[in-house]
């Protein structure tokens, strides 16, 4: 994907675009076997390789795994070289926060010493506090955290390192009302004034600790080059056994409700409410040096379990879980195996692809939500019990004193995320695939691409009044009045309980820790602009317009009531009971799916007062562009669903006829309507006769000159398989010709029957049933076979594969297997017709619809679905579009073929097969190879396209798109001009070719949809129609098969049949070549003289004129647009 990202400028895209300069040869870029000699490749393995393989086999599933990991950790380790000069920086910064000068006593309240230009990193509200504070420097420097482990990656290095405080700055009270974190913060004020003007560091800046606000840190970066080698980040900690433990139990309570409320203390002896959070952060202060003596304890010298940390640090950074408040840090996860190694889950000579595998399945399996662990195993009666800290923490997870809950700031929404990835981790892990390691370590996972809809909350501002209304006032004590953090786990829990059966998980962002100058006031809780919520939906649970209640007389209907407050009514059922239910508007699949739209906006304006201004729903922004002219409400699901069931009715008629010769063996589908993946779906058409010439003696009717070109109209192939018969002829022309009299009875029969107007040509039969018309093709299993018999000079009968033999297989046995099969995965996952209608308008959009085939489009829609990973199938089409543009862009097309497992026909073994065969013969596979079940070999719909330049084209457009769609949707203010990815670059081509809308019948389902547009000769209301519409005329398509057919040795044409109003045109770089001269070569070329000698050239300008004449009436301006024709 990085090289297709190169040049996204304006003139790097030029290039990239018009790559036709460059010959593309189909061997480079392609994977290639070592050459090894004979004595090479049997030479017995040495002792070290013998134990390789050994190590190989028992700690990793095979040696590709292996290399592919020792790759990656190289990659992220850091070199020697770098931590040499990283721990002189930190002797450098030991020596100057030494030297930092002290200062005078003062009230904590009279900040009057601190220096101009130096703001205290902390918001000290309320202001007033008791407590004195003078500057000594440090009692002790350590340095803590994964560098000195060994276990810190690339490519942000931050070392951390404690400051213990001096007994003299602190008094014994400090852990009350924020006292010790005023210091705490008044510490690092006076050390970040000294440093700053020291030209040691290139940058001195203030940031918060995990994202707490009461725990500010100092960063320090070098000066120079080294700039961006290391980050050193101050924790000021206190003294050892300074907070008397029992003070920091998670029931106890350390800010004052008439302190932080400024109000009197009230008389009635009502308790202060706990402050665990504050009390937790106290403690974290304490445990730095302890968590680092253990970790250092248990890692110690095995290399193993620091490669599994830096593996489980990799995969915690692709899906964005290890930053900002309550995030699943890289140290987190290294007590996680801290506490596997001390049960003996994980044992110090695993190798990091072993400790990876076990710290997933544990994650998977357990859940610290219900039932925490501890790292103390210790049976101290005065330790506090696990069920106190559930009481007070969403999750829990003790550290090895049993005093501090080490997941005190996850939320329980985080961890089930957590939990949700190891399980789809390990899934991919168990399935041992080739591309297992490339998918769990090197895909990234970001929220819009992983989630299928997206919630954006701001301002921020607003849950100030959502803590309000939900009486949070004990919690926004104990956070120093994070109101952010306060709401978010109510809120979470409201959406989860009223989204109910349609959620799988529902994941919120955690914005990034912010830095800022030692000028400047600290970061506000609003500061972060948005709370980003992110919508996992079960696909099952979406149809659902129903949320159904207790019944009435229940004492549960009060609280439905309550959580549901107008929106919940009392109905009767037809088993007679009478329930509390909420139904939601929805009529159509598109509206279904956006129904969490309307949960999530009526329960947050309903519980939590914010209003609907406030929630910014990111969930069917695109589906606007695969929605037909005069269904604003519907994505066409249900237009198609009409043209399958009035299949479904013709099949049975054509099962129940009577009078043929012989009978029907089978009704095959092979339409992409019937598929479920026509990008704009048919409706019943009723044509008006005033618009149209009559053939009465053919019951059809024909475009009038004088009117607009008519409605389009395009029959949907049907299959009709006839049983085998030994009166079949055993000659290919024969069958033809009983073939077209089958044809000719099927048309006499259905309209005698059945009353249905039909038209027999000698391949086909047009049938005009509800509106609909299908296109039914008569086939005889045997004549394939037949077509491939060649017959020798002495008369042996040899069987070949022919064009037509190979052409009339796909048409009528391969594509109607195909057409099920696609067909069956609708019903499984009801997204998968709208994301293939979605990829196939981008593609067409882009002009390039005419260079791949729709059933190649419609197997990698397909993919997305049948091999998710490392996600889950799409439950929306915007997601599944984006994924789709990601595989178009990343899939490496080269080197590996796409294997579409349709049905979970193939095994493991089998697609092993299919790779080796797929390296052996790539030079004579088509560029782009797409693998099924029934095409195991030859890739059957990509043989006729895309050609390697087109593929380029689409990969690159496909890179450039995909940032830009993700941008606008994650963009809180609005997605702004959705359209902007599906509008084609025309400043590649060398002439446009513009066209008159007039003779464009399906101009209004351009991306762009024109505001006005021609009649186009249908009737509103539907109804019987006795005459055959116009079929399959679009002037533009046949324009474009003329220009291909009189032109294609010199240009190519691109066009976007779905309204398209341009088509591009390409000139081929070997067409400005000179020719000799010869009569043959004669066309579109004109004489010069080069050398002395006659040789042809292009004649441009008559081809211009050519392009204008043979569209007349169609092309409103031929544009030149380049003069790059100069030979």
């Amino acid at each position: 994907m990085e090289s297709a990202l190169e040049g996204t400028g304006k003139e790097g895209k030029k290039e990239s675009l018009k790559k036709r300069k460059i010959a593309v040869s189909p061997g480079e870029g392609l994977l290639q076997p070592v050459k090894l000699s004979r004595a090479e490749l049997y030479k017995e393995p040495t002792n070290e390789e013998l134990s390789r393989l050994r190590e190989t086999e028992s700690l990793f599933h095979s040696s590709l795994l292996r290399l592919q990991v020792e790759e990656l950790l190289k990659e992220v380790r850091l070199s020697e070289k770098k931590k040499e000069r990283i721990d002189a920086f930190l002797r450098e910064v030991n020596q100057r926060i030494m030297k930092v000068p002290s200062t005078p006593e003062t009230e904590l309240t009279n900040q009057a010493w601190l220096p101009d230009g130096v703001q205290v990193p902390i918001h000290q509200v309320p202001y007033t506090v008791k407590g004195r504070f003078h500057f000594l420097p440090p009692a002790q420097v350590t340095v803590v955290g994964s560098y000195l482990l060994g276990t810190c990656i690339r490519p942000d290095i931050n070392v951390d390192v404690a400051l213990t405080i001096p007994r003299e700055i602190l008094q014994d009270k400090d852990g009350l009302n924020q006292r010790y974190f005023r210091k705490r913060a008044l510490y690092l004020a006076h050390l970040a004034h000294h440093l700053a003007k020291d030209p040691l560091f290139g940058s001195v800046r203030f940031s918060y600790t995990n994202g707490c606000h009461l725990k500010p840190s100092l960063l320090l970066r070098p000066h120079g080059k080294d700039e961006h080698l290391v980050t050193i980040r101050l924790h000021p900690c206190p003294p050892p056994n300074f907070f008397r433990p029992c003070r920091l139990l998670p029931s106890k309570s350390n800010v004052r409700s008439a302190w932080y409320r400024g109000q009197s203390p009230s008389g009635d002896g009502s308790p202060e409410p706990p402050t665990p959070h504050y009390n937790t952060w106290l403690l974290q202060d304490t445990a730095l040096e302890s968590h680092v003596q253990l970790l250092s304890a248990v890692l110690g010298s095995a290399s193993g379990l620091k490669d599994g940390v830096a593996l489980l640090k990799v995969w915690l950074r692709q899906r964005e879980l290890d930053k900002g408040l309550g995030g699943f840090s890289g140290f987190l996860v290294s007590m996680v195996v801290a506490f596997l190694v001390s049960t003996r889950k994980i044992h110090t000579t695993m190798s990091g692809y072993q400790v990876l595998r076990s710290t997933l399945q544990f994650l998977a399996s357990t859940d610290l939500t219900v039932n925490g662990v501890s790292l103390c195993f210790s049976s101290d009666p005065s330790l506090p019990a696990l069920a106190d800290f559930h009481q007070a923490f969403p999750v829990v997870f003790l550290d090895s004193s049993g005093r501090l809950n080490l997941c005190a700031d996850v939320t329980a929404s985080t961890y089930h995320q957590v939990q949700h990835e190891a399980r789809l981790s390990m899934a991919l892990l168990d399935s041992k695939a080739d591309d297992g390691f490339q998918l769990l370590l090197m895909t990234p996972k970001p929220m819009i691409r992983a989630f299928d809809h997206i919630v954006h909350l701001r301002p921020l501002s607003r849950l100030q009044a959502a803590c309000h209304r939900l009486k949070l006032w004990p919690e926004l004590q104990d956070l120093g009045g994070d109101y952010v953090s306060a709401a978010l786990g109510p809120l979470t829990t409201l959406l989860e309980q009223g989204l109910g059966s349609r959620l799988q998980l529902l994941a919120h962002s955690r914005p990034p820790a912010s830095e800022w100058d030692i000028n400047q006031e600290p970061p506000k809780h609003r500061d972060p602009g948005v709370l980003t919520l992110g919508l996992l939906l079960r696909p099952e649970g979406l149809t659902s317009v129903l949320e159904l209640g207790p019944e009435a007389d229940q004492p549960e209907a009060a609280n439905f009531r309550q959580f549901w407050g107008s929106r919940s009514e009392l109905r009767r059922f037809q088993d007679g009971a009478i329930r509390e239910a909420v139904v939601w508007e929805a009529a159509s699949m598109a509206q279904k799916r956006l129904i969490p739209h309307q949960v999530v906006t009526h329960l947050l304006a309903l519980h939590a007062d914010i209003p609907d201004t406030c929630v910014h729903y990111t969930g069917g922004l695109l589906d606007a562009l695969i929605q037909g002219l005069k269904e604003t409400s519907s994505t066409g699901e249900e237009a198609l669903a009409a043209a399958v069931r009035c299949y479904d009715d013709l099949s049975r008629l054509l099962w129940g006829l009577d009078g043929l010769p012989l009978t029907v063996s089978a009704v095959q589908g092979a339409h992409p309507v019937l598929r479920y993946t026509e990008v704009f779906p048919p409706a019943p058409v009723r044509p008006a006769h005033s618009f149209h010439e009559q053939l009465r003696e053919r019951a059809s009717l024909l475009p009038r000159p004088d009117k607009p070109c008519p409605a389009y109209v395009e029959p949907m192939t049907v299959v009709c398989h006839l049983e085998g018969s030994g009166q079949w002829p055993q000659d290919a022309e024969a069958i033809r010709r009983v073939r077209a009299a089958f044809q000719l009875r099927l048309a006499e029969l259905l309209t005698q029957q059945h009353g249905l107007p039909c038209r027999a040509t000698a391949t086909h039969t047009d049938v005009l049933k509800d509106g609909f018309v299908f296109r039914i093709r008569v086939a005889y299993h045997r004549e394939p076979q037949i077509l491939k018999e060649t017959r020798s000079p002495e008369g042996m009968v040899s069987l070949r594969d022919t064009p037509a033999s190979l052409r009339f297989e796909r048409d009528t046995r391969q594509l109607p297997l195909l057409t099920s099969a696609l067909h069956g995965l609708q019903q499984q996952h009801p997204a998968f017709s709208a994301v293939a209608r979605l990829a196939k308008r981008w593609v067409r959009a882009q002009l390039l619809g005419g260079e791949v085939t729709d059933e190649s489009l419609d197997l990698v829609a397909a993919a997305l679905f049948l091999h998710p990973e490392p996600f889950t199938p799409p439950s929306s089409p915007q997601v599944g579009f984006l994924r789709f543009l990601f595989l178009m862009s990343t899939f490496d097309w080269k080197n590996n073929p796409l294997i579409v497992n349709l049905n979970n026909e193939l095994t493991a073994e089998e697609q092993v097969e299919i790779r080796s065969v797929f390296l052996a013969t790539r030079a004579k596979l088509p560029v782009m190879v797409i693998v099924t079940p029934q095409d195991r070999k030859s890739s059957v719909w990509t043989q006729d396209g895309p050609s390697p330049q087109i593929l380029h084209q689409l990969v690159v457009l496909a890179a450039e798109a995909l940032p830009v769609l993700e941008k606008q949707l994650m963009d809180p203010r609005g997605p702004g001009d959705i359209r902007t990815v599906f509008r084609p670059p025309l400043d590649m081509y060398d002439v446009l070719i513009r066209l008159a809308p007039r003779h464009i019948p399906r101009h209004r389902q351009a991306v762009d949809s024109p505001a006005a547009s021609f009649c186009r000769g249908l009737l509103a209301e539907p109804g019987p129609s006795s005459l055959m519409p116009v079929l399959g005329y679009d002037p533009p398509q046949l324009y474009l098969a003329q220009l291909r057919e009189a032109f294609g040795h010199l240009a190519l044409f691109f066009y976007d049949q779905h309204g398209g109003e341009v088509i591009g045109v390409l000139w081929k770089p070997t067409s400005f070549q000179p020719q000799p001269f010869k009569a043959s070569n004669t066309k579109g070329r004109m004489v010069v003289s080069q050398g002395g000698e006659p040789v042809m050239v292009p004649n441009v300008e008559a081809i211009l004129e050519d392009f204008a004449i043979l569209g007349e009436g169609l092309v409103q301006a031929v544009e030149a647009r380049s003069e790059r024709w100069t030979v």
